[in-house]
C-alpha cells in the first residue's frame, strides 16, 4: 500500500510539540504551527491536498481511524485523510471556516464546537445515526464516549448524547438524571458512565459492557472522583475523605464487578485490562492477562518511580521518572519493546 516516510532529520519548522494518529498513520504539530505526515497514505499520511492550509496556525490536530483534522488559530478546520472516515468535510465546509473552538473524533465520525455553542459533524454515519445530532446552541464541551457515540455539555450542567443506541448514543433511560450537575462521561466500546457532582454515578447502554452496574450501585452514590475505562470495563476512583487522601477503585462490566483499596492516584485502560500507579509509584494491573493483565515479567521494574502509563489494545507502556519505558502485554502489538531497548533507557518524556 502507498506509504510516505517518517520525516528525517531536522523538520523544517522546528521540534514537535504533539503527535496524533490514526490506524496506520502520524501527524506531528511543529513548533511554528505546521503539520507533518507520514506512514500509510489511505489512512491520513498524504495530506499533499491541503499542504498549503498546513504551514502555519495548527494548534490542534485530532484523528478517526482513517483522517484528520486540524483546528488553526483562526478558528478554522482542515481534514485530510479518508473520505468516509471524516476527511471529507466539504458538506460542511462553510460551517469550519471560522469559529470552532473544540474538535474531537472517534472511530470515524469528527464533531467541532463553535463559539456560538452549536455543534457540527462529519463522517460516517454511524457516529450520527438512530439518536439524531442536537440542535443546540449552547455546549461548552464536547467528546466521544464510545467509538460509534458522543456526548455533549450545555451551560446548565446537562448533558446530551447522539450516535448509535448499540453503542451508548441513547441516554433516554436515564435521562432524568442528567440534566444537571454532569461533571464527567466516559465510555467503553458500547456503554456509558456519568460522574455527577456529587460523587454519585450514573450508567446506560449495554449492560454487559458496563451499563449495568447494579452489582456495584451501593458504591457509587458517593465519593467517586474520576471514571475511567477500556473496551468492556468501568473503573471508579474514589477518594476516603482520610488526611492520607488513600483512594479505593470499583470496576464494573465484562469483567464482572471488583473493588480494590488502596492509595491508587491514576488508572489507565488497554482492550480489556487496567493498569493503576499507586502513590509511591509503583504499578498494580489486573483484568485480561492477555491484553495487559499479567505484568508479572516485568513485576521488578514496576514497583516504583512510575509517572505515566499508556495503553493499547492489547499491551501497556510505562514511563518512570527517570526518563525510561517499560513496556508488557501481547508482543506483537506493543509489549516487546526490545527492538528498541537500548532508545528506551532514559530521556522519554511522553509516549502515544
Amino acid at each position: 500500500m502507498p506509504f510516505h516516510a517518517l520525516p528525517m532529520g531536522s523538520a523544517p519548522g522546528g521540534g514537535v510539540v504533539h503527535i496524533s494518529h490514526t490506524f496506520g498513520a502520524f501527524a506531528a504539530i511543529l513548533v511554528d504551527g505546521s503539520v507533518v505526515t507520514w506512514g500509510d497514505s489511505q489512512s491520513g499520511a498524504d495530506s499533499s491536498a491541503v499542504a498549503a492550509l498546513l504551514t502555519e496556525g495548527v494548534v490542534q490536530v485530532v484523528a478517526t481511524d482513517g483522517a484528520f483534522a486540524a483546528m488553526k488559530a483562526n478558528g478554522s478546520v482542515v481534514t485530510w485523510g479518508s473520505g468516509g472516515r471524516g476527511g471529507d468535510s466539504s458538506a460542511v465546509a462553510a460551517l469550519l471556516t471560522e469559529g470552532v473552538v473544540q474538535v474531537c473524533g472517534n472511530c470515524g465520525t469528527f464533531v467541532a464546537r463553535l463559539s456560538n455553542g452549536s455543534i457540527v459533524t462529519w463522517g460516517d454515519s454511524w457516529g450520527r445515526a438512530v439518536q439524531a445530532v442536537p440542535d443546540v446552541t449552547d455546549a461548552i464541551h464536547i467528546c466521544s464516549t464510545s467509538i460509534h457515540a458522543w456526548c455533549a455539555f450545555l451551560l446548565n450542567g446537562s448533558v446530551v448524547t447522539w450516535g448509535s443506541s448499540h453503542f451508548g448514543g441513547d441516554s433516554s433511560a436515564v435521562a432524568q438524571h442528567l440534566t444537571e450537575g454532569v461533571v464527567q462521561v466516559c465510555g467503553t466500546n458500547t456503554a456509558c458512565a456519568a460522574l455527577m457532582i456529587d460523587g454519585s454515578v450514573v450508567t446506560w447502554g449495554d449492560d454487559a459492557a458496563g451499563g449495568d452496574s447494579s452489582g456495584v450501585a451501593l458504591l457509587l452514590t458517593e465519593g467517586v472522583i474520576e471514571l475511567f475505562s477500556n473496551y468492556k470495563d468501568f473503573v471508579a476512583l474514589k477518594a476516603d475523605g482520610s488526611v492520607l487522601a488513600l483512594f479505593s477503585v470499583v470496576t464494573w462490566g465484562d469483567a464482572g464487578f471488583w473493588s480494590h483499596e488502596g492509595d491508587i492516584i491514576s488508572v489507565t485502560g488497554s482492550g480489556g485490562a487496567f493498569a493503576a500507579i499507586r502513590q509511591n509509584g509503583c504499578v498494580l494491573t489486573w483484568g485480561d492477562d492477555a491484553e495487559g493483565g499479567d505484568s508479572s515479567e516485568v513485576a521488578a521494574l514496576l514497583t516504583e518511580g512510575v509517572v505515566h502509563i499508556c495503553g493499547i489494545e492489547q499491551a501497556f507502556a510505562a514511563i518512570k521518572a527517570d526518563g525510561s519505558v517499560v513496556t508488557w502485554g501481547q508482543q506483537n502489538p506493543g509489549g516487546d519493546s526490545s527492538a528498541v531497548a537500548s532508545l528506551l533507557t532514559e530521556g522519554v518524556v511522553a509516549i502515544c
